[in-house]
């Protein structure tokens, strides 16, 4: 019965560890950015879109394409940036423990 009592008390103690992560993970904010920093867009940890900062050099209604490409890639850097970030956090509640291929946080 000690093990169980033990294995309880260590799920009850990963459990506290990955809502602080969690909270953590949602209050964090990571921005990407493309053609020079001329874009950025920030994400928050759930990788929701926050700001989208647009240099009006690149505004040209010709251009909108280039425009529309610019906010794809920098949105890709910020989501990375996200998703390495949370590896870390996970890295860090878990004690170095791997998840399984495929496996995402919780939300």
């Amino acid at each position: 019965m000690k093990n169980l009592a033990g294995l309880m008390k260590q799920a009850q103690q990963m459990q506290s560890k990955m809502q602080e992560m969690q909270s953590t993970l949602e209050a964090m904010e990571m921005t990407g950015e493309s053609g020079a920093g001329l874009v950025k867009v920030t994400l928050n940890g759930k990788n929701d879109l926050r700001r989208i900062k647009i240099d009006p050099k690149v505004i040209d209604p010709a251009e909108a394409e280039m425009l529309e490409d610019l906010i794809l890639a920098a949105h890709r850097d910020a989501k990375g940036k996200i998703e390495a970030a949370a590896a870390e956090e996970m890295q860090k509640a878990t004690g170095g423990l791997e998840l399984p291929p495929g496996m995402k946080l919780p939300f």
